[in-house]
């Protein structure tokens, strides 16, 4: 559990379900409309600033465009998961992502918001915000410890 979020679900567990879509409306519209502006986000989180959120949603753009998107921000699932120690759940990740890519999206976006972590803000603006709040960011890139 995140120390200073005693809400904050445990590893192990997802916090939402894949179809809890009425959570956040407003990533809803944005990831049904615009996909990859989600996936560029998760991906800047999840690899703690190294790709950023164009780059990551270029990347998924470019291959959705060939019906291949699912395979790229499956990888990010994966990770996600590895992060938090979150199970292969409902069923594996590129089952997840390659039968309904934008409610994955969603409930990556969403475990992100739970844990801690805005992707809307960028990884920059998260790591402003976790030392402006004195919060311990739930996800620690190389390079963010001493």
């Amino acid at each position: 559990m995140h120390p200073n979020n005693q809400n904050a679900p445990r590893d192990g567990q997802w916090s939402t379900g894949l179809c809890g879509c009425c959570d956040d409306p407003l990533n809803y519209v944005i990831t049904c409309c615009f996909p990859f502006i989600t996936a560029g986000q998760i991906v800047e989180i999840v690899d703690g600033g190294n790709t950023s959120c164009l780059v990551g949603g270029l990347t998924y753009f470019a291959l959705a465009y060939v019906g291949c998107g699912w395979v790229y921000s499956c990888t990010y699932r994966s990770k996600l998961r590895a992060l938090f120690s979150l199970p292969e759940a409902p069923c594996a990740d590129w089952l997840v992502h390659c039968c309904c890519c934008p409610c994955a999206l969603r409930q990556e976006y969403r475990e992100l918001r739970i844990r801690g972590a805005d992707p809307s803000l960028g990884w920059q603006g998260n790591v402003e915000k976790w030392r402006r709040t004195g919060t311990t960011p739930p996800i620690v890139a190389p390079g963010m410890t001493r």
